[in-house]
């Protein structure tokens, strides 16, 4: 109570204090030790592409082993003068090859490039990326924690019901129109010339017009410009509203500083909730030609102190029914589906000498606001973002919660919830909203359990984000949470998926992993769905990668174990890999995202970038690729009418070639190593290739539903792939005819995987992860923890209960 931390701004007041801290004993001081102290943990892509790496390393060296051990009995062969020595050294090159066939060079290019288009991506929809790898974090995010104010709602206070007094028992209701900073719109009533004169003199703020956004935009206090908007719109003497946009939406404040002069301000105080100026006129207007105090504040405080109450133009005594009426009708405001947040506006007709008054003791202000005479009271909202519920629609199809944490009131915080579809418009906020204090209450467990089922925290200090983040991370939720203030930076940093408000604080930006440039929670789900785009996209282009690099391994591995000639040399393979596979791998990256990319639930953080399926199907692939490139060469030495037309058994012994001649009569053992089957070979990897990069624009849905032509950028890569090929070597028409051969059957056998993973891989994945069923192991759910209520279709269940009892699954399904 009455710090003052280092790093503050004095908006407004008075103040003299004793330092109690400095450096790292400060307040700033903690928080940046918290923020050093707090682990930074790898993203889920660094995790998945560290445990691929390990993997394809020793995979790699234990099939390089292999092919070396399984030609020992060739290493005496005369193709190498019968030294063993000269064999050993001639097959240990082609394990090199196979190693360099099968290590993707160019994947840490070709992701990084995707990242880097994505965040180019993000920024278009206003999300700053500042840390490559959480791009694709973005896609796992199961949990939004969102802060209210600004980034829900529009962060422009605007007043939108008040009344004043018609009679000495009625009350006249006003309801006001418009819901920004732009003071245009309608009152549906009859203006009021005090009321107006008090939001505008009893105010420090004020507004502004930002050419470059072409938006109006408030200076100071929102709850003040809200009050000056609306005498805006009131316009009690009907002030001419001529000039430019700024000018005309000054005209009431500037005829208001030509009535009254500002003397001086009694500031806020919490402990008489209210705030008040001493005005002298400068000219008579219906009001008077005296001085007088102008106040607002809380209804209670200011009611305590009204003994009287205005009536048109005259004024009555307060009586203890009026002010029942009065609170009343200001608690139906701040209660129901609006929960308006309400001032009330009185002023001082005869208010003592200022020179009696002790400007200097703020506890004496309470003593001048007296003898007050009760004007009316105005209800003001901070209205939700037209585009958020929208929003909030498409994370929960898309498996996503939202949390709401604010500092606000909890009913206020619960109607923004409510209007914004966080909360049903009639459903029971028990167990689902919490403020600080509540929350504090509660056992380790029961918070635990709180932040399970929660989709609100009101009155919460920055402490609590953090604690929050962990609950959740200990459930194994990958979380998104926002924050404006130095304060919510260890929360910011702690979180998967740390998220600064551009008009937020440096400290906030330098801890969190993306910037928010318009304040928006629309940005947020565009880059949630961004990042689940990239991260398809990113299978995508392993898929291919890897399928091609399998079937240059299944070449090599084959050649090697049949004794047949090379196919590929490792310069080749090296072309393959860093310059052909490179550029359509790069714009695999340009995918759209799939029609149903936020109908899913979010993947959970630990699923392996290569499922079983997955790696069957690269296999299946790879082992095609490798078949058919062998296979060429094979078919230019057999068949082929420019090739020698050897047999099998001379192709597959071409080794012994000097040392029997008699089974190579009329050959030269030279042919072995002719350029043209190997020229062959390379085109059709390049084409099953270009082949391959066409199957890989989506990972599951038909070519007749996403097309080649979708991805222009695809097209083109390919076009420059092939005229990189042609470039290098020549292959003349009727060459191209068995090329294409032995080239476009992959299409057809990638078709055939799509559909079974579409009719019966993906049906069961939809049922087991699908965005109306959610999953817990029981390895991570405490098991007297009551689950979170989701919504399962009637025709998932007989197939879920089918399916448990035939996997025995570790899961529970709810």
């Amino acid at each position: 109570k009455n710090i003052i931390f280092s790093g503050t701004n004095v908006s407004a007041g008075k103040a003299r204090g004793v330092v109690v801290g400095t450096g790292l004993n400060t307040a700033i001081g903690r928080i940046r030790t918290e923020m050093t102290e707090t682990e930074e943990i790898k993203t889920p892509l660094q995790q998945k592409l560290d445990e691929f790496g390990e993997q394809l390393s020793k995979v790699i060296t234990l099939i390089c082993i292999a092919v070396w051990a399984i030609n020992i009995g060739h290493f005496n062969d005369p193709a190498h003068g019968g030294s063993w020595f000269k064999g050993a050294i001639y097959y240990f090159k082609i394990a090199v090859a196979l190693a360099v066939a099968a290590i993707p060079e160019g994947l840490p290019a070709v992701i990084t490039t995707c990242l880097a288009l994505g965040t180019r991506r993000m920024a278009k929809k206003n999300a700053i990326v500042r840390s490559l790898p959480s791009v694709e974090t973005l896609g796992c995010t199961s949990v939004i924690c969102s802060d209210k104010t600004g980034t829900l709602t529009t962060n422009m206070m605007s007043v939108c019901k008040m009344f004043v007094f018609q009679s000495e028992s009625n009350l006249n209701e006003f309801e006001i129109s418009g819901s920004t900073y732009e003071p245009v719109g309608d009152l549906f009533h009859q203006g009021k010339k005090e009321l107006s004169t008090i939001s505008v003199m009893c105010n420090d703020s004020a507004i502004d017009f930002n050419e470059y956004k072409n938006a109006f935009e408030k200076v100071g206090e929102a709850t003040e410009t809200a009050l000056i908007v609306l005498a805006e719109k009131i316009n009690p003497y009907s002030v001419s509203k001529s000039g430019g946009r700024l000018d005309s939406a000054k005209a009431v404040r500037k005829d208001m500083e030509a009535k009254w002069k500002k003397e001086f301000t009694l500031e806020f105080s919490r402990d008489r909730k209210s705030m008040s100026t001493y005005c002298t006129p400068k000219q008579t207007t219906s009001l008077g030609s005296s001085p007088k105090i102008f106040v607002k504040g809380a209804t209670e405080g200011v009611l305590e102190r009204c003994t009287h109450y205005r009536v048109g133009s005259e004024k009555a005594p307060m009586t203890s029914a009026i002010k029942d009426l009065i609170l009343q009708r200001s608690t139906a405001y701040g209660t129901g589906r609006d929960t308006l947040r309400c001032l009330a506006l009185a002023t001082s007709d005869s208010p003592i000498d200022p020179s009696a008054m002790n400007l200097e003791d703020a506890t004496q202000f309470v003593k001048y606001e007296t003898n007050l005479t009760f004007v009316g009271v105005v209800g003001m909202l901070d209205p939700p973002r037209l585009e958020v519920k929208p929003s909030i629609a498409r994370c929960k199809d898309a498996g996503i919660r939202v949390i709401m944490i604010t500092g606000d009131n909890k009913n206020t915080a619960e109607a923004i919830c409510r209007r914004i579809g966080i909360l049903g418009e009639s459903e029971s906020s028990t167990g689902k909203c919490f403020s600080g204090r509540e929350f504090d209450d509660l056992s380790p467990m029961e918070q635990k359990q709180a932040v399970a089922g929660a989709c609100m925290f009101a009155r919460v200090e920055p402490f609590h984000k953090s604690k929050i983040i962990e609950y959740l991370q200990s459930m194994k939720e990958v979380t998104a949470m926002t924050g404006d203030g130095v304060n919510d930076a260890p929360a910011l940093k702690k979180a998967e998926i740390g998220i600064a408000m551009g008009s937020g604080t440096a400290v906030a930006k330098s801890a969190s992993e993306m910037v928010l440039a318009d304040d928006n929670f629309t940005s947020i789900v565009a880059a949630v769905e961004e990042g689940r785009a990239i991260y398809n996209n990113m299978k995508q282009f392993i898929r291919y990668l890897i399928s091609s690099n399998i079937g240059e391994v299944v070449s090599i591995f084959l050649t090697a174990a049949l004794g047949l000639p090379e196919a590929l040399i490792p310069v080749q393979l090296l072309w393959v890999n860093l310059v052909t596979d490179g550029l359509p791998a790069t714009a695999l990256g340009f995918n759209p995202p799939d029609l149903d990319i936020m109908d899913k639930a979010p993947r959970r953080s630990d699923e392996t970038l290569i499922t079983p399926w997955l790696f069957f199907r690269y296999m299946a692939i790879g082992i095609y690729v490798g078949f058919a490139t062998v296979g060429g060469a094979a078919y230019w030495f057999m068949y082929d009418p420019t090739g020698p037309q050897v047999s099998y058994y001379q192709l597959s012994h071409w080794l012994q070639c000097q040392g029997e001649p008699e089974n190579f009569k009329g050959l030269s053992c030279d042919i072995f190593q002719a350029p043209e089957p190997m020229t062959m070979a390379l085109s059709i990897l390049v084409t099953i290739e270009m082949c391959n990069a066409i199957n890989s624009l989506s990972e599951n849905q038909s070519l007749v539903v996403m097309p080649p032509w979708i991805n222009p950028f695809l097209i083109g890569s390919m076009v420059l792939s092939f005229s990189l090929h042609f470039l290098i070597l020549y292959v003349d028409i009727f060459s191209w005819i068995t090329v294409m051969k032995f080239s476009l059957p992959v299409i057809l056998l990638d078709e055939a995987l799509k559909f079974v993973a579409r009719n019966y891989t993906e049906v069961r994945a939809q049922i087991f992860d699908g965005p109306n069923y959610l999953r817990y192991s029981l390895a991570s759910w405490p098991m007297d923890m009551p689950v979170p209520p989701r919504t399962v279709h009637h025709g998932q269940i007989i197939i879920l209960i089918i399916l448990i009892h035939k996997n025995k699954s570790r899961d529970l399904c709810f």
